[in-house]
Order: C-alpha cells, then sequence, then structure tokens
C-alpha cells in the first residue's frame, strides 16, 4: 500500500508551526481588541453566489480558484475562498443594522485552488478585520493603523512597506474606467485572452495582469489619481493626513487597484521583500458597495486581511512550549501516588508528563527527549519519608523536597 501523503497544496501543522500559527492569531486578537474590535467566526462554506455576486465572474478567484461542489440537497456550496464576503453575509442574515458601527476580527482557514508556492497553500489561514458603518476617512486611517500595530507586534517594523492608493468614488471610478477602457482598445490585438474578457465586463482588472505582454501595455496606461474629483481628492489626502500623523509611513502606489465596482476610496497593501514573489503579507481596501451588491442595505465597509502561513515565515520570537516536569515513579505504590501527584501538579498549573512505562533508565532518557526541566523521582523510600528526589535537568543537582512542598517548588521553577 502506498504511502499516505496529504492532499496537493495541504499541509500539517505540527507542533513547532501550531505555535507560530499561534502567536500570528493571539497577536491579531491582541491588537484588534485594543482597537474595540470583537471576534466572529463564520462557516467554512457558503452558498456559492456568497462569492460569485460578491468577488465578480472574471475574477481568478470564481473563475479558476473557487472550491464549488453540490451537497446531496442539489445546492452550489463553496470552500470560502475569503472572508470578507462571509461577514457581510453574517451582517443581512443576523440584522445587524442597529449594531452600527460593527468592527470584527475573525481568524480561520480559506480555501483556493492554485498553484502551491512558498507561503501559499490551496488551504490556508487569514486573519481579518472588518469596520462596518464609518463612511468616513477617519475609518481607513484606523484599519490601516491596526493593521500597521498589529505587523509592529510580530516584530516586522521596518520590514513592510505601506503601499496605498485612492479608487476615489463612483464618479471618479466611471471617469477612470472609460480612459481606461478607451485606452486597452487601442491594443486590443495585443492583449492576452483573459484580458480581452475582462475588458467588457470588469477592466479595471486588467490592471492585475500577470501576463507579461499585458504589464507592458498596462505600464503606459492612464493613471487613476488624474481622475478623481475633489471630493475623492480631499478623501484622501484626509487618510494619508491621519497616518502622516500616527508616524506610519507610506508609498503612494498609483497601480494599487481592485477591480470590482463595490471598492471605493482607500487600497492598501503591507509587503515585503522577504519571501520572494509572494511579497503581499496584509492587504485590504474599503468597499462601500459590497453590501449592497448582496442585497443588503447600503453600508460602508473597510477591512483587511493576512495570510498566517506567510506572516509565521516572518515572525520572531514565538515563545517555545513550556518545558514539563517529568515524573518518574518507581514501583505499584509509587504509580499509584504519582498519579494523583500529576493531578495535583497540574491543578496549580504546572506542566506535567507522566510516563506509562519503563525502568528508571528509559523514563529519565524520556525526560530529557522531552526537553524536561526537572525530574520527579518517586520510589518505596520517598514515599516512606513523604518526600521526592527533584533533579535539575540542566544542572544536574538533586534535592529531596517533602511531597506537601512540591508544587510550591516546582512552580518557582516555571
Amino acid at each position: 500500500m502506498a504511502s499516505l501523503q496529504p492532499v496537493r497544496g495541504t499541509h500539517d501543522l505540527l507542533p513547532d508551526q501550531c505555535r507560530r500559527h499561534r502567536a500570528v492569531e493571539q497577536r491579531c486578537r491582541h491588537v484588534a481588541e485594543l482597537f474595540g474590535y470583537q471576534e466572529i467566526a463564520t462557516p467554512i462554506f457558503e452558498f456559492t453566489e456568497v462569492f460569485a455576486r460578491t468577488l465578480g465572474d472574471t475574477s481568478d478567484v470564481v473563475t479558476k480558484e473557487m472550491y464549488t461542489f453540490e451537497d446531496r440537497g442539489g445546492e452550489g456550496i463553496t470552500l470560502r475562498p475569503e472572508g470578507t464576503a462571509g461577514v457581510a453575509r453574517a451582517f443581512i442574515s443576523n440584522g445587524l443594522q442597529q449594531a452600527l458601527p460593527l468592527k470584527v476580527f475573525y481568524h480561520g482557514p480559506m480555501f483556493r485552488y492554485e498553484r502551491p508556492q512558498k507561503g501559499r497553500q490551496r488551504q490556508f489561514h487569514q486573519v481579518g478585520v472588518e469596520l462596518l458603518g464609518v463612511e468616513g476617512p477617519a475609518a481607513d486611517v484606523e484599519v490601516i493603523s491596526l493593521g500597521a500595530r498589529f505587523l509592529d507586534a510580530l516584530g516586522l517594523a521596518g520590514r513592510v512597506t505601506l503601499e496605498i492608493n485612492t479608487l476615489g468614488d463612483q464618479e471618479s471610478r466611471d471617469a477612470y474606467r472609460a480612459a481606461l477602457v478607451e485606452y486597452l482598445r487601442g491594443h486590443l490585438d495585443r492583449l492576452s485572452d483573459d484580458s480581452k474578457a475582462r475588458l467588457e465586463k470588469n477592466p479595471l482588472r486588467v490592471l492585475d495582469s500577470k501576463d507579461e505582454g499585458d504589464k507592458v501595455i498596462v505600464a503606459d496606461a492612464p493613471v487613476f489619481t488624474d481622475y478623481l474629483n475633489e471630493t475623492s481628492r480631499a478623501f484622501f489626502e484626509t487618510v494619508t493626513k491621519g497616518l502622516t500623523a500616527l508616524g506610519i509611513p507610506f508609498v503612494h502606489n498609483p497601480r494599487l487597484v481592485r477591480g470590482l465596482d463595490y471598492y471605493s476610496h482607500t487600497a492598501f497593501e503591507f509587503t515585503t521583500t522577504e519571501l520572494g514573489a509572494q511579497g503581499t503579507v496584509l492587504a485590504g481596501g474599503r468597499y462601500d458597495g459590497l453590501i449592497k451588491t448582496m442585497g443588503g442595505p447600503p453600508t460602508a465597509g473597510i477591512g483587511w486581511a493576512a495570510g498566517v502561513e506567510r506572516l509565521a515565515l516572518l515572525v520572531e520570537g514565538v515563545e517555545p512550549a513550556p518545558r514539563p516536569v517529568a515524573l518518574v515513579p518507581l514501583g505499584e505504590a509509587a504509580e499509584a501516588r504519582a498519579l494523583t501527584l500529576a493531578d495535583e501538579l497540574r491543578r496549580a498549573d504546572v506542566v506535567v508528563d507522566l510516563g506509562y512505562s519503563g525502568n528508571m533508565k528509559k523514563r529519565m532518557q524520556r525526560a530529557n527527549k522531552i526537553g524536561a526541566r526537572a525530574a520527579v523521582i518517586l520510589g518505596d523510600d520517598e514515599l516512606a519519608a513523604g518526600v521526592a528526589q527533584v533533579r535539575d535537568l540542566d544542572s544536574g543537582e538533586q534535592t529531596a523536597v517533602p511531597l506537601a512542598e512540591l508544587t510550591a517548588a516546582l512552580g518557582r521553577g516555571r
């Protein structure tokens, strides 16, 4: 029988990797809560229309990457490829209009069928935040600063660059779209097939094309900022002034866009040069038209998401697993006492490893293998004297400690 392997693009998170993932998630939680955000959890699968309607029928996610299937009831179901659409659906389904402004954060697995590479898997994990119900630029400043603070908490200050752009309001987008379409139609014979299809339905997506020929054409395309009206310029200026006031450095990238119509005003990404081609570690933007697109009431929104796998590759200073205390009972009476002794120590928050069998030599070998900080040796003589031999496995020093004082003695060594 062939050895079983995980499905391509998925991977097991072993204990060391789990600690790195948990460090990312916990720091996101801590910073989000400092900003007044509360946790939300949505199902990992939704009706397909939740994503097809929100991500656009010309996006790569919808056309190439979604894990979609029909359940036994004949319903079209999709494993979530991102978190924002589920949060927006939850907002509508649960009638949360009265809770505005709504400030939430989330974490969990996402699924996309794409080519696996460093920091990118078919099952991957994200953390993210969403702020619903605030139309003004103060929301943009807050959400971006939350992202910056989160990355700082991971020790990434100075290792990431904030790129930011404005997509303007609908009037500005319409003006830019018209100019872009006119320009691209002049190069129609040189565009890739994907970009030709997008030109009719979603021309801004052409700016995201990975095709090398398209990139050459796009390099000379009109720039969004040349088509902004005064309202949009003032909005963006307020955002950049707010970031400057908070000491958050940024680079204006006029080519940074979001292709779908429900996006507006601010788009941003934090990027790094330390992960090769997959340089974006956190990305977001304002999506004032999303909830209306999904059939809900017109509701402003802005948020971001960050890839946990990518951040875990960068994060430093992850706290190691706590070193346990190894109980080494010798004899039946000691085995029985060790069972209750382990329970006493664990109730005092001492991490305890209680071996199941083996002589003294084997148990001590296991204690060293698991990195125990101390071994508690308990035999007939120790039981009779009401003590345990405690051996410091770093120094080799061994002392007799009364059983009644064992919890206090071991607690001090944590």
